[in-house]
């Protein structure tokens, strides 16, 4: 069967499935005629197994080794409890120390921060994990800008060697030689500009605070 039918059969977009086969949790066959991916009834069942996995948050290198024989799906699920126990009592944790300062009556102009981080570098070392506001998951943030960045350098560029494709290929229509550089050199200056803009908006990113302010 065809993408689109797994699709409305497990109700995972394409762009998961796609992801899943990537990831080499889910390897489809190839039809012989046309060489298009080819669904058996034994891929949209191991979707199944893979979408009730992942709502259970279970990692995809956990189902992996589950697929692979290495874990049973009693060894990778009683794991995943520990780290979900874990995770539960870190937030406990977590809760007890916002609780505590929303107890203590101040105003945020009144707040002892430097005292309240050096609390909570203690309880670090014993093991609680606070949020990284350098260390977040970035990449998803990256993306577009890059991929805007890279097409329109590529189109700039196109229009530079289009310019000088036709000053060479045409000398005698082409205009003169100084108009013919600051043609080229206009969208030289937009591809200058646009990596300057695509480094600042990289050193942003990378500040890795905005991501963590975005969720509050």
């Amino acid at each position: 069967m065809k993408i689109n039918e797994v699709e409305q059969l497990v109700g995972i977009t394409k762009r998961n499935i796609r992801f899943y086969e990537k990831e080499g949790l889910l390897n489809p066959g190839r039809n012989a005629d046309n060489g298009y991916r080819d669904y058996t009834d034994a891929d949209v069942e191991a979707l199944r197994k893979i979408k009730l996995l992942r709502k259970l948050d279970v990692p995809m290198e956990e189902i992996r080794k589950m697929q692979q024989g290495i874990l049973t799906l009693d060894d990778g699920l009683r794991r995943h409890i520990i780290q979900l126990e874990r995770e539960q009592a870190n937030l406990a944790t977590i809760r007890t120390l916002c609780q505590t300062l929303a107890d203590a009556g101040q105003q945020l102009a009144d707040l002892d921060a430097d005292r309240w981080l050096s609390e909570m570098d203690r309880m670090e070392g014993e093991g609680t994990r606070f949020v990284n506001i350098h260390k977040k998951d970035t990449v998803s943030h990256y993306i577009p800008p890059v991929v805007c960045a890279l097409l329109f350098v590529v189109l700039m560029g196109g229009v530079m060697a289009l310019l000088v494709w036709a000053a060479v290929a045409f000398p005698t229509d082409a205009p003169p030689l100084p108009v013919v550089v600051v043609l080229t050199l206009i969208p030289a200056v937009f591809i200058v500009g646009v990596l300057l803009a695509l480094i600042q908006r990289i050193k942003q990113i990378q500040g890795g605070e905005e991501n963590a302010a975005s969720k509050y």
